[in-house]
């Protein structure tokens, strides 16, 4: 499979010390299958007027049995315990690779309605089966990034 990383610069070799913690999943490396969402990911970039790279890598879906793999399939309430944790710096779990939905902006919204005590849980829930499905993948240690191959990078 065909992973994407959107940034300013190619990155021929990902690495955990770059990365940034109290995000969705937690410190990591994060790709995405979808073209047009790393494509995304570079607009903030180049907004700054810094060029938008994307670099692409091959993940061989058939190593990921040797991880701790957490995978969510839809918007939920384990997916938005798990995001509020990692994003409050209270996680600590020990996958090597996670994957789900993106909590982006119009996404971490609903999430801090519930967090402010604005909204319940399961009317964030309701909320989030509206919102634009995006997905990505965090590659948390470095035995996950071993499995990740750079393949090239490219300019949009």
């Amino acid at each position: 499979m065909i992973f994407y990383h959107g940034s300013y610069l190619k990155i021929p070799q990902p690495d955990l010390s770059h990365s940034r913690s109290n995000v969705d999943f937690g410190r990591g490396f994060y790709v995405t299958p979808l073209y047009i969402q790393a494509v995304q990911w570079c607009g903030k970039f180049k907004r700054r007027g810094k060029d938008g790279i994307i670099s692409c890598y091959f993940f061989d879906e058939s190593r990921e049995i040797e991880l701790k793999i957490r995978k969510f399939d839809s918007y939920s309430e384990e997916w938005l315990d798990f995001i509020l944790n990692c994003r409050s710096g209270k996680d600590e779990t020990d996958y090597g690779l996670v994957a789900g939905g993106v909590a982006n902006d119009k996404v971490f919204n609903t999430v801090e309605l519930y967090f402010d005590g604005l909204i319940n849980k399961s009317e964030a829930i309701r909320r989030l089966r509206y919102a634009e499905p995006n997905f990505q993948i965090c590659f948390r240690t470095k035995k996950a990034l071993e499995l990740l191959h750079f393949e090239r990078s490219e300019m949009v």
